[in-house]
């Protein structure tokens, strides 16, 4: 079976190193000259809304997907005609703006943080006393990983802020004094059967995951977490795998945004549960049934960000894997990850942070995920 990937960046290649075992081709669409996913398959070389590429691929592979949420819908809508388009454009269209994003969780009773949309000068004077401060102003198209955010902390931040982002369309968010941040992911298949992973804690830097650790074995929290992801997967009648971000405060859970895709918060899977979030993705989109995808281990992952120390190298034995992605060096570039996985919690917190600091220079804080 051959499968359409638009994209070919670490994603794209992760999903083609487990299509083989699965009886899949991947084929992508990428217009860097050396992607990840060159790796794992074959590449064309386009961009990513060139409409006739997209569409010639559609042709010729029994389903498309796409490792990342930014692909024009428009580009896609060609495709759909000839080839099951997985997970569906709705849901595509939704993580796109966060307007469309924040009114989706709304309309399924999914709890998220106060919020204003912001066109003008005067909406964000409106936001910041509607929400109070500190609050987020971010764009509502095209941010990722920090990338198209500004703080707020004082009315003196009004002007700056309006500065550096307006023009374009804004929503602000109200400040979250978090207690940690959780990802739940899941996979539905085209008949609605759904696999839940792992409820996963995550710790950023600089507004780019650092920390990933799972499973959290608070039960009240992933029961919450599975039925909003449910209430989204039913609704947008999806298929593929699907990552919901959370805060969690006080007990509860706050809706912060929503991936229609595989998910760095879930590579961990790959070692540390019984199917990883790639292969489940691509039983889904094939039509297949998705597995079961309990822990099997206590599993942590720690991102290689800006570059990948010689003290990564070497470090590999049977429970601590190097995933390098052969990305050129760039400040903020996600270079690749290191997976632990123990018999334990205590196991894995321990060799994690070990890790971190031999990699990093600094000592991680774990509390305790119960």
């Amino acid at each position: 079976m051959r499968i359409g990937i638009i994209g070919g960046g670490q994603l794209g290649q992760m999903l083609g190193y487990a299509g083989p075992e699965l009886g899949f081709d991947c084929v992508f669409i990428d217009p860097s000259p050396e992607p990840p996913a060159a790796n794992a398959g074959e590449v064309i070389s386009a961009a990513f809304d060139d409409v006739d590429a997209i569409t010639r691929l559609s042709e010729t592979v029994d389903a498309l997907t796409y490792e990342f949420e930014n692909v024009p819908v428009a580009a896609l809508e060609s495709a759909v005609t000839a080839c099951p388009v997985y997970p569906p454009l709705d849901a595509l269209a939704a993580a796109q703006d966060r307007l469309s994003e924040k009114t989706l969780f709304e309309s399924l009773d999914i709890p998220v943080p106060g919020w204003h949309q912001v066109d003008t000068r005067e909406d964000l004077e409106a936001a910041a006393e509607k929400l109070g401060l500190p609050l987020v102003l971010k764009t509502r198209r095209l941010g990722y990983d920090g990338k198209g955010q500004f703080v707020i902390r004082s009315t003196g931040d009004l002007d700056n802020a309006w500065d550096t982002l307006g023009g374009v369309p804004l929503i602000a968010e109200a400040w979250v004094p978090f207690d940690y941040e959780v990802s739940q992911i899941a996979t539905r298949g085209v008949d609605g059967d759904i696999e839940f992973f792992p409820l996963t804690h995550n710790q950023h830097e600089g507004g780019i995951l650092r920390y990933s650790r799972a499973p959290v074995t608070v039960p009240a929290l992933e029961q919450a977490a599975r039925e909003s992801v449910r209430k989204m997967l039913e609704s947008l009648d999806y298929v593929g795998t699907i990552a919901l971000e959370l805060f969690v405060r006080d007990g509860g859970l706050l809706a912060n945004e929503f991936a229609p895709r595989v998910h760095n918060s879930g590579h961990w899977t790959i070692e540390g549960a019984r199917t990883s979030q790639f292969a489940n993705h691509l039983l889904a989109v094939a039509g297949k049934k998705p597995r079961p995808a309990p822990a099997v281990d206590f599993a942590g992952m720690l991102n290689l960000i800006g570059t990948i120390p010689d003290s990564a190298r070497g470090l590999e034995n049977d429970h601590v894997v190097l995933h390098d992605y052969g990305k050129a060096p760039r400040a903020g570039r996600k270079l690749g990850h290191i997976t632990v996985t123990a018999d334990t919690a205590e196991g894995r917190d321990a060799e994690l942070t070990r890790i971190g600091q031999t990699v990093t220079g600094s000592t991680p804080r774990f509390e305790t995920l119960e």
